[in-house]
């Protein structure tokens, strides 16, 4: 988008942009870069996606183009596109995203599913979500359970700040109580929920350096890296969270499919205190939720 990168008689049409960053974006490695391109440039507009279909031949002003011309550019040295926006959609709602937290990703709309499924036929339920990131999981579950509370644990306050405004933006903030802690520091003797619900970092340490780029520059890493194997803390979870979980409630945990062999063994070893543990598939069937019942 610039007097060298074509005829200057020609004039930059939403069209014209889009095109060009289209191509320029897949050079750069982009495997989405028709989606990234028109999120970019409806963000530069402040317009939806859907509008840009109606303006095709508009010409930008060049308030937009310089806009624009800097997305591209942070895009294509991987910079993800919702950190770019700070907006990602789950669960069909819009979350705000920034730095200080994990990108939330259409696999973990799984625990959501899950969850939503454990909790149908309880009145009033209670869940307990730990390591609650943007806030996506517990607000996407609130928002569509109208009668269920939440507790919700964060270890670090700029994410928890950020799950906070999150709550608000879907009118779930009086159904959500967010705490400040490491994992079930913040609870008080005696609680207990149907639902306890994670998705934990468990990105083994020495696979953290062959992520994609976009993930391994970008995203905080102390929610990808779960320690040698990446089970620290879901080992923990296993161990403590039992006291948390009424008997019969549920447990649902997100891991990477390679996990799952060791992970339904910590969950089905005698005295666990857990029982029932079954792999639940994505929607690519891959293994990717842990499923568990507490014993009676």
């Amino acid at each position: 988008m610039s007097a060298e990168a074509a005829p200057s008689a020609e004039e930059w049409t939403v069209r014209r942009v889009l095109e060009w960053t289209i191509g320029h974006l897949k050079k750069h490695g982009s495997d989405s870069a028709r989606l990234d391109a028109e999120v970019l440039l409806a963000h530069a507009r402040g317009c939806s996606r859907i509008q840009l279909y109606t303006a095709y031949d508009e010409i930008l002003p060049d308030t937009v183009r310089k806009t624009m011309r800097d997305l591209v550019k942070r895009r294509a040295n991987a910079e993800p596109v919702a950190y770019l926006v700070g907006m990602k959609e789950f669960y069909s709602l819009p979350f705000e995203v920034t730095r200080d937290v994990l990108i939330p990703r259409p696999d973990t709309e799984l625990l959501v599913m899950e969850t939503l499924q454990l909790i149908k036929a309880i009145p009033n339920p209670q869940v307990l979500e730990l390591g609650v990131g943007s806030g996506c999981i517990s607000t996407a579950i609130a928002v569509n359970h109208k009668t269920v509370r939440i507790t919700g644990v964060e270890i670090y306050q700029p994410t928890l700040d950020v799950a906070q405004r999150n709550t608000k933006r879907h009118h779930v903030e009086g159904r959500i109580d967010l705490r400040l802690g490491d994992l079930f520091s913040p609870l008080k003797p005696g609680e207990q929920f149907d639902v306890l619900v994670s998705n934990p970092p468990y990105i083994p340490s020495a696979d953290i350096e062959t992520l994609a780029p976009s993930v391994r520059q970008h995203e905080p890493h102390r929610a990808l890296d779960g320690g040698a194997d990446g089970l620290d803390l879901i080992r923990k979870i296993a161990s403590e969270g039992g006291a948390f979980v009424r008997p019969g409630g549920g447990i649902l945990i997100e891991f990477t499919p390679e996990q799952a062999a060791s992970i339904q063994a910590l969950f089905s070893q005698p005295g666990s205190g857990w029982e029932d543990a079954v792999i639940v598939p994505d929607l690519g069937q891959q293994p990717r939720v842990l499923r568990a019942r507490r014993t009676a």
